[in-house]
């Protein structure tokens, strides 16, 4: 309704810091983390790839182990 409130809004607002205004160990720290981001495939979890092993979920995080048709509840 008044232009004064919205004035007050723009004042308190946080600027955006730019990338210029970071110090070197910051920029350098964004950029790598940056280069992380982009090698990291999405939905791999950090697991290692398992060779020959059961297919399915992780049985020690979803419950039973079912091997040939055998459940084990340890």
């Amino acid at each position: 309704m008044n232009e004064s409130g919205s004035d007050r809004q723009d004042e308190t607002a946080t600027p955006a810091r730019r990338l210029e205004d970071l110090p070197p160990a910051a920029r350098r720290a964004l950029r790598e983390a940056e280069e992380r981001r982009a090698g990291a495939t999405p939905g791999d979890g950090g697991q290692p790839r398992e060779i020959g092993g059961r297919g399915g979920k992780d049985p020690a995080r979803y419950g039973d182990w079912e091997v040939k048709g055998i459940a084990v509840d340890f």
